[in-house]
């Protein structure tokens, strides 16, 4: 993978040492693009490093949520390749498996810090620091839980929903110079969404048209495509990718 010859950008994609942002960054760098990638564990991130390819790739270790942490991943890219072009704001939280007329507020304040408003902040750190004068895109990772009812997940999805809504906020304010859209995936087979199909993978696989889950991949192309040229009239959108899941809404 290290053989591409670089593209001349740099990414920031958060929350990506596994799962959907390990898929977005090994598509970036299949590509030839520099990437910093974060995460809250340092071995992880370390690891993830070393497969990715230690010559494109660094880390930042910190929480989302917190800003010292934002400022620090953006000064950090900034200085190891001078650019940072993109970003992708993957990292999020979903604590609870419930009912959300009995979920605890604190915890609703905290998916809500870490999905929208750690993803808030670095957009605008990303703004500031580089695309306010030289261009770029940002990719907000959402998901299907933010434009239908989420049963037992219910503060993921008003997050999500948010996150949504702040993807337009962002496209609007930042056009012409950068263009914001975001993904809502669906089931994608990580360690995150364990609890949704562990066990019975081949059950929740059959509700798909398409027959399967989604793998990190899926979402690595979704990503790459809207950080290209070839989405360059694209902005403010949000790009289901689904495995047709949402055909069968109303059909049952």
């Amino acid at each position: 993978m290290t053989s591409v010859e670089l593209s001349g950008k740099a990414a920031l994609v958060t929350g990506a040492s596994r799962g959907i942002g390990y898929g977005v960054a090994e598509a970036f760098v299949a590509r030839g693009d520099r990437v910093c990638i974060t995460g809250r564990n340092e071995d992880a991130l370390k690891e993830a490093v070393e497969r990715l390819g230690p010559d494109r790739v660094i880390y930042a270790v910190g929480k989302a949520h917190d800003e010292a942490h934002q400022a620090a991943a953006v000064e950090r890219t900034m200085e190891a390749f001078g650019r940072v072009d993109y970003l992708v704001n993957n990292a999020g939280t979903n604590p609870v498996f419930g009912p959300i007329a009995d979920l605890d507020l604190n915890v609703a304040r905290k998916v809500f810090e870490t999905n929208v408003v750690s993803a808030l902040g670095f957009a605008q750190r990303t703004w500031h620091a580089w695309q306010k004068d030289n261009g770029g895109a940002i990719v907000n990772i959402a998901s299907v839980a933010g434009l239908s009812p989420s049963p037992f997940i219910g503060a993921y999805g008003v997050s999500k929903a948010a996150m949504i809504n702040l993807t337009v906020q962002l496209a609007h304010e930042f056009a012409p110079k950068v263009r914001v859209n975001a993904i809502a995936p669906a089931v994608v087979k990580t360690k995150f969404a364990t609890a949704l199909y562990e066990g019975r993978e081949e059950e929740a696989a059959a509700a798909y048209p398409l027959g399967r889950l989604g793998v990190p991949s899926d979402i690595g192309g979704a990503a790459a495509f809207l950080t290209s040229g070839q989405s360059d009239w694209v902005t403010g959108q949000t790009l289901v990718v689904d495995g047709g899941i949402f055909l069968n809404a109303g059909t049952g």
